[in-house]
This record gives C-alpha cells, sequence and structure tokens, in this order.
C-alpha cells in the first residue's frame, strides 16, 4: 500500500464509493422505503465506520422582504455496523425504513430526496443522492379530490417556514393555495390553503385557511387589516370518505 494511495484516499481520490440502489422510486407517506447501498472499495482498504440514510428536503424562509431557500432533514437512519472494505472490494447492504408519515408530497417546487454517505475516518466522506417521488396516499387523494370537486383549482403548493402555532415536528408546513373557478364558492372566496396534519396513515387533521372576498366597504375595510381570512380546522379519516365532500362544503359554507 503505498504512500500516495494512502494520501489520495484521504481526500477523496482513489478512495470508497458509494451507490444506493432503490427499489422503486415512487412511494406514499408511511410507506416502507426498500433498497440496496452498494459500496465499491478504492485503492487500498478503509474502515467504514458508519452508513447512513437521511431523509431531506427545502422550505422558503423569509428574511428582510427575501425568500431564500433551507434545507431540512426530515429523517436519519443508521443501516449498518463498521466494517472494512478492502481494496477494489464489492458489498451490497439491504436496508429498508419507513417513509415518515409527515414527508412532504412530490408537487410544485417540493423535492424529496435520500443521501446516503459513508463516515469514513481521516478521509473525505463520499455520498449519493437519490430523489423519491411522493404521491398522496388514500386519504390525501380523496381530500384533493372533494376539492376539485367543490370547484376549486391548485394555484401553488410549497413548504414554506412556519410559525410556533403550526410546526408539526419540522420549521415548516406544506401549503396547498386553491382558487374557485366554478362552484357555488366563486365570487365568495379569493382562496383557499389547505396544510396536512397526519395522525395516521388512515386518520388526519386539516388545516384550512378560508380568505373572503371583499364585498362591500365593510369587507373591504376587514380585507385592509387581514381579518377577512379565517382559520378553520377539521378531522378526518378514511371512514369519512363516503361524505368528505358535503363535510369541507359545510365548513367552507360557515366561514364563506
Amino acid at each position: 500500500m503505498s504512500f500516495f494511495d494512502k494520501a489520495f484516499a484521504s481526500i477523496g481520490i482513489g478512495s470508497a464509493a458509494v451507490d444506493t440502489k432503490l427499489e422503486k422510486d415512487t412511494y406514499m407517506p408511511g410507506e416502507v422505503v426498500k433498497g440496496v447501498v452498494e459500496i465499491r472499495g478504492g485503492k487500498v482498504a478503509q474502515q467504514i465506520d458508519d452508513i447512513y440514510l437521511t431523509l431531506n428536503t427545502t422550505y422558503l424562509k423569509e428574511s428582510d422582504d427575501r425568500k431564500y431557500s433551507v434545507t431540512a432533514t426530515l429523517d436519519r437512519f443508521r443501516i449498518t455496523s463498521p466494517f472494512t472494505i478492502g481494496k477494489n472490494e464489492r458489498k451490497e447492504i439491504p436496508f429498508s425504513f419507513d417513509l415518515p408519515i409527515d414527508t412532504p408530497l412530490s408537487i410544485g417546487k417540493s423535492k424529496i430526496w435520500v443521501t446516503t454517505g459513508l463516515d469514513i475516518k481521516n478521509a473525505v466522506d463520499p455520498g449519493d443522492k437519490d430523489y423519491l417521488k411522493v404521491i398522496p396516499n388514500r386519504l390525501m387523494n380523496e381530500v384533493f379530490n372533494a376539492i376539485d370537486s367543490l370547484g376549486f383549482r391548485l394555484r401553488e403548493a410549497d413548504c414554506e417556514a412556519a410559525p410556533h402555532h403550526l410546526r408539526g415536528r419540522f420549521p415548516f408546513v406544506q401549503e396547498f393555495e386553491f382558487i374557485p373557478t366554478s362552484g357555488a364558492f366563486r365570487g365568495k372566496l379569493d382562496e383557499l390553503e389547505l396544510v396536512f396534519r397526519p395522525s395516521g396513515n388512515d386518520r388526519m387533521e386539516l388545516l384550512f385557511q378560508v380568505d373572503r372576498r371583499a364585498r362591500g366597504l365593510g369587507g373591504l375595510f376587514a380585507e385592509a387589516l387581514g381579518a377577512d381570512e379565517t382559520n378553520v380546522r377539521l378531522t378526518v379519516s378514511t371512514a369519512d370518505i363516503a361524505n368528505l365532500q358535503q363535510q369541507i362544503h359545510s365548513v367552507l359554507q360557515r366561514y364563506s
């Protein structure tokens, strides 16, 4: 083992490499993610202290009237104990983990990815990045269908920094912004904002912000003061799917 091989490995040249292979790339929150991590040894044997998977997304923060993107860690998983990878050796390590039920959906600008890292002592840690497509589970999908049937169209979806009273495990929420384009609420509401707060795969709290359209002088003053917005909470489960549209309609009718 030459001095130069060891020196180059310590700065990441000719050292171990990692490649994560997911069983599939599309998942629902709460689903089990499976795959293998393939490690290829470099020009020298190296001690691997850890292999870890980190689930990440980004969200928007605002400071001095400027918005900027911040990376957030949703979860981190350690998948092996220390071992040595020999020169030019190949190893495959299978893994599985539960995708958290509060993982944001892959919609709008929201991206979710898994970073794989090897913790190698006295060396640059190699890494790998794999994107996931996170789609709505059954209950989320039915909520979207109900809102669509009530005449709303999705205008924007993004993860944004949230005030403390709206936060769950993370310093942000994923917000879905709808506008009424037809039906009973066209002309009554300016927009409808929705945040999901899951408490399981078959139960969740819906946080609505109902933005009423200004009507008359009093409405204009209310809009100017921000008093035309109402925050509403509605808890639903898969047992409510049959009458979900009616439940949401009743809530919006009450505050429109």
